[in-house]
């Protein structure tokens, strides 16, 4: 395992040659701030709202990859000052889909800070988080010395079909998508990272009925108190060192958790398909969004027997989707 880290590492810093500083205002964050981390493509629709989410939770800097949106998203990222973003037309496939970039940024001005690293369309919930900054998180993981936080996603959807209410720029998507599956998955351990490894919700049903099992993975280690010796594996489905995947008590314990409200699946998820179809970046040959295209162009309804109406995080803490621990 310490020679894939460090494998990873290599790549993270060859790959950094891709990227293109296009605004650096690194210099502005203080040692105690809480990062964000993301890579973006053609996004501009949804980050007036992502931005005004994670300032309000308490998110201190952003830092951002921009690969080669055409729709004004780097424009729009650069006229920020708590935002730091970099411009890359190189292949996504090729950094690891996009992971080779996210490391060298986390590498590079995320050593010793708490940082969040994220997709456009994921909104961190965790507990206490209507009454508690994520400062407060972050503060108390310190006290008792943990090193990374888990979030599984969920995904949101419409009672309707997706493309019935089209969304608004600067929009909270979960205006238009709060529904969510409240059972229908299920969880095993993969032995080679230690991880634990999740899959079903609506995508799973919709998608990949007759495949359960090619269905897209929901375990997710998104905020990490970072160190340059760490490294992003997939996603963040999981890190070396193995020990930073250990979000799980095997002794009967809780520990705390938060979920990702993942709210692809809205009106401009179609469009979103057939692009990423086209470029055929992502993983096996774009499988995932295969199978995404043919069906959406269907205009399915996702609601079922499953759907429960989000509320609050209280309500994922009932349903087992995420828990307080010991956090009161």
């Amino acid at each position: 395992m310490r020679l894939r880290r460090k494998r990873r590492i290599i790549r993270c810093l060859r790959r950094s040659k891709d990227l293109v500083s296009v605004r650096n205002n690194t210099a502005a964050i203080k040692p105690n701030d809480v990062l964000l981390v993301s890579t973006v493509r053609n996004e501009k629709i949804r980050l007036p709202y992502f931005l005004r989410y994670y300032r309000d939770l308490g998110i201190d800097h952003f830092l951002f990859i921009d690969n080669d949106s055409d729709d004004g998203t780097l424009e729009f990222l650069g006229s920020h000052p708590d935002v730091s973003v970099w411009y890359s037309n190189k292949s996504y496939k090729r950094a690891t889909y996009g992971v080779d970039w996210t490391n060298y940024l986390l590498r590079t001005y995320a050593h010793g800070h708490w940082t969040l690293t994220i997709d456009p369309d994921e909104f961190l919930v965790y507990p206490f988080c209507d009454s508690r900054p994520v400062q407060a998180l972050t503060d108390w993981l310190d006290n008792i010395g943990v090193r990374s936080f888990s979030s599984m996603l969920v995904d949101v959807y419409p009672k309707g079909r997706i493309d019935e209410t089209p969304y608004r720029e600067g929009q909270n998507p979960l205006e238009i998508a709060n529904w969510f599956d409240s059972g229908n998955y299920t969880i095993s351990k993969n032995h080679a990272y230690g991880n634990l490894w999740i899959q079903g919700g609506p995508r799973c049903r919709m998608f990949f009925s007759d495949n359960p099992k090619k269905a897209p993975a929901l375990n997710k280690i998104p905020l990490v108190r970072w160190d340059r010796r760490y490294a992003y594996v997939s996603s963040t489905h999981a890190l070396l060192p193995r020990g930073l995947n250990q979000v799980y008590d095997e002794t009967g314990g809780e520990k705390a958790s938060g979920v990702l409200l993942h709210t692809k699946l809205i009106d401009t998820f179609s469009a979103k398909a057939e692009e990423e179809l086209a470029r055929n970046q992502h993983y096996a040959a774009s499988s995932e969004y295969k199978a995404y295209a043919q069906k959406l162009r269907e205009q399915p309804v996702f609601w079922s027997k499953w759907s429960e109406k989000y509320i609050n995080w209280r309500q994922l803490e009932i349903l087992g989707l995420m828990s307080k621990g010991n956090w009161a």
